[in-house]
């Protein structure tokens, strides 16, 4: 099986083809993972632009604009995962992660622009896709760790990372002010 190499080698090695340990049908669902979340991904490069140019902060849009990069990173990422298990990288429509940009869409339709309250919603949005590729990539890194796809796991598990950085990012800028604010401008609607 796989041996201790340096990390040079380790990171040529990445793009290594590993035939499966079996083909199961866990195999099956694996692979068709990775097409969902593929498509995932590169449908967030187009959705997070919108919500980084809805957002009132300064803050809050380096907070997308630095996710956005992150997201294009993912896609090579995966792209590799899909080189290391022998599948040429084709996405599938991931019907979740469209209805949860299509739901930030709305959340920015249906705030006003410049307030803090949008702001609020486009970071519980946010918050609600960085759940959903948690949620997804946690389970890929086991499917790939039990298929003997560590190279893979190590891949998965970086992005993985990534994502539960940029949620806990967004929760420290909600707390900072953002929501707060918010709250106030309720109260000031109802003053009037």
């Amino acid at each position: 099986m796989a041996t201790k190499s340096s990390s040079k080698t380790a990171k040529k090695s990445a793009a290594k083809r590993v035939e499966p340990i079996s083909s199961s049908r866990l195999q099956e669902f694996f692979i068709d993972s990775l097409k969902d979340i593929y498509w995932a991904e590169k449908h967030l490069t187009k959705a997070l632009p919108k919500m980084q140019k809805a957002a009132t902060t300064a803050q809050l849009q380096e907070a997308i604009e630095m996710h956005l990069g992150q997201t294009m990173d993912h896609v090579t990422r995966l792209e590799q995962v899909f080189e290391i298990v022998g599948e040429k990288p084709v996405a599938k429509k991931c019907d979740a992660m469209e209805g949860l940009t299509k739901e930030a869409d709305s959340i920015v339709e249906e705030t006003e622009d410049g307030t803090m309250t949008r702001d609020a919603a486009i970071i519980l949005a946010a918050q609600k896709v960085e759940h959903y590729e948690i949620a997804t990539y946690g389970g890929l890194v086991q499917y790939a760790t039990l298929l003997g796809y560590d190279d893979a796991a190590t891949i998965l598990q970086s992005t993985l990372d990534e994502e539960k950085e940029t949620d806990e990012s967004l929760t420290k800028i909600a707390e900072n002010d953002i929501n707060w604010q918010a709250e106030q401008e309720m109260d000031d609607e109802k003053e009037k």
